[in-house]
């Protein structure tokens, strides 16, 4: 993968230092929102679902940098919203910074270019900026034409600047794997560390439903995009764990652990994870982790969950594995996942009135559908 060596090393010992003190579960990313307002209207978000008064709420620096320290993980994951439409996003960051915890500053790019006098390169942070494929997937998934380029040329920008550049790659309904293949082939040529992917999350307040893919087409449409790579001999670079990888193309199964990436935004601390958004809010990071029914949440536990695979969901699993079976990361990293034969069963299904029955996920709308 391509995560630092010095990042690579702190998330490890920032890990066992949890082990070593007996915490079951610890947070690895915050994911600091300080704003829902955004400069696009992409067909699958549902975080710019809010009226207008609430779109216009901004997070201080102050409460920005408290929620930092207050949580502790040692990568901060700044999504929105466009958190470069916040005007003191430069103060937060360099916050951040001064704390050497790791900053992924999530944007579109829109106006990236304009706003790169505001910071410095700093190997704690990095500009992950949001390409969901080649210009026509990229430019049809946010609505508006145009964009893609305009993201390439700020990562150019960047990469001339010696800022840290990565990738962030959604995944929807109707991709084809050749076009994400090339895409792949494509970010090597723009000098980015790497590119974190994940299949789009079916957000209930998206403004279309129809563009979200479920698990077992998820882990299909992965395995294909693999074999592409394989069979050509590319060489990509994903910004995530070598068994986050495995578990896209179904080798694994995962469950969710939320609180390893836990969400503060204008609201307060979110319950339990940066995709539900209605599950209500505690008041600090404490009784976020004490107060949230943790076992209600995950695919098989809750209907909400049945069909997620999004990094800020099972990266943390992942990484958790990797730390207790290094032998087994090591394997994935080196050869890569497995393409061929079953995949990993699914997690039974325990919500529905059917406690302990185990049902597969692919059954879940017909089983909806008779009861």
């Amino acid at each position: 993968m391509s995560i630092p060596v010095v990042q690579a090393y702190r998330i490890a010992r920032y890990i066992l230092e949890q082990k070593l003190k007996g915490n079951k579960r610890y947070p690895l990313v915050l994911m600091l929102e300080p704003l829902f307002q955004c400069n696009l209207a992409c067909s699958g978000c549902g975080k710019i679902d809010y009226p207008d008064e609430i779109l216009r709420k901004r997070m201080s620096v102050e409460d920005a940098l408290k929620a930092v320290d207050e949580c502790g993980a040692p990568v901060v994951s700044i999504p929105g919203g466009e958190p470069l439409i916040h005007k003191e996003m430069p103060q937060i960051v360099e916050g951040i910074i001064a704390r050497k915890k790791f900053v992924y500053l999530c944007t579109n790019a829109l106006l990236l270019e304009q706003k790169l006098d505001q910071y410095k390169p700093s190997p704690y942070l990095t500009f992950s900026i949001h390409l969901d494929g080649n210009r026509d997937r990229h430019d049809a998934s946010v609505c508006r034409d145009g964009t893609f380029d305009r993201a390439v040329s700020a990562i150019k920008a960047a990469r001339a600047r010696g800022f840290r550049v990565t990738a962030n790659c959604t995944l929807y309904a109707g991709e084809d794997p050749e076009d994400v293949a090339n895409f792949f082939d494509f970010t090597n040529t723009l000098g980015v560390e790497g590119v974190m992917m994940s299949p789009g999350y079916s957000y209930q307040h998206a403004p279309r439903q129809d563009v979200f893919l479920g698990r077992r087409k998820s882990k299909e449409l992965f395995r294909e995009i693999f074999k592409i790579g394989k069979k050509r001999g590319s060489k990509w670079h994903f910004n995530q764990s070598s068994l986050f990888v495995d578990f896209l193309a179904g080798n694994r199964s995962y469950q969710c652990t939320p609180w390893a990436n836990p969400t503060y935004n204008v609201f307060g601390w979110q319950k339990p994870c940066y995709l539900l958004v209605d599950e209500g809010y505690a008041k600090s990071f404490k009784e976020l982790m004490e107060t949230t029914e943790w076992d209600k949440y995950g695919v098989g536990r809750n209907p909400k969950c049945d069909n997620c695979m999004a990094h800020c969901g099972y990266e943390g699993t992942a990484v958790e594995h990797t730390i207790s079976s290094p032998l087994t990361a090591l394997n994935v990293f080196l050869f890569g996942p497995r393409l061929e034969g079953d995949m990993a069963p699914e997690l039974p299904v325990l919500h529905n009135g059917a406690p302990g029955i185990a049902i597969p996920i692919d059954q879940i709308g017909r089983i909806d559908r008779k009861s």
